[in-house]
């Protein structure tokens, strides 16, 4: 269970709890932008720096491991409708700037899903980089008639969706959780394939 695993690392002190939450990758503009300078300062000084490498390619391949669960659920995502909730890299910011959410849109989009996205901050910035997306007013509006809803920003108001409401919207009960927001025995027990 990897909130066990991230308390336990949280407990200690030099570590701390408040970053350590599982997901799509990091994104935003600070700390994409410093890793990738580190890595840079390295090759210019001849240094293999082996971690940073890593931790790039890592969070990279993030993005695709979550295509793969979405596909995972879906079979298929050619003429498939997939909602999607939240658009900035992280909750209470509208920065879309490298945000997983982003990335797995335009991912999705390429297997020839269509998208039905909200997020309560950054759908203005949004609109001037997304094409063929379909912009909606709330989650419900999100979830009417697709095949799945992916949770790809932790924002406090997708915490406390009405589950029932949001299934009975959906064209199928798939709900993919990328924040692992969500208890996964209370969502089978509410009939989702979560």
């Amino acid at each position: 269970d990897i909130h066990t695993v991230a308390k336990g690392i949280g407990l200690d002190g030099r570590i701390g709890p408040k970053f350590l939450h599982p997901g799509p990758g990091y994104g935003g503009s600070c700390l994409p932008k410093d890793i990738r300078a580190l890595n840079q300062l390295s090759t210019d000084n001849q240094y293999d720096f082996k971690l940073i490498r890593a931790v790039i390619e890592v969070n990279a391949h993030q993005r695709v491991l979550m295509l793969d669960k979405i596909k995972k659920a879906l079979g298929t995502l050619k003429n498939r409708t997939v909602g999607i909730l939240g658009l900035a890299y992280k909750p209470n910011t509208d920065d879309i700037r490298e945000s997983p959410a982003i990335d797995l849109i335009l991912l999705l989009q390429s297997e020839g899903a269509s998208l039905r996205v909200y997020d309560p901050a950054g759908m203005e910035g949004a609109k001037l980089i997304l094409k063929g997306v379909n912009f909606c007013r709330d989650p419900y509006e999100v979830a009417k008639g697709a095949d799945a809803i992916i949770l790809a920003t932790e924002w406090n108001e997708f915490r406390n969706l009405n589950l029932e409401l949001l299934k009975q919207a959906l064209r199928q009960p798939v709900f993919v959780d990328l924040r692992n927001v969500y208890d996964p025995a209370k969502m089978a027990g509410l009939g989702f394939r979560y």
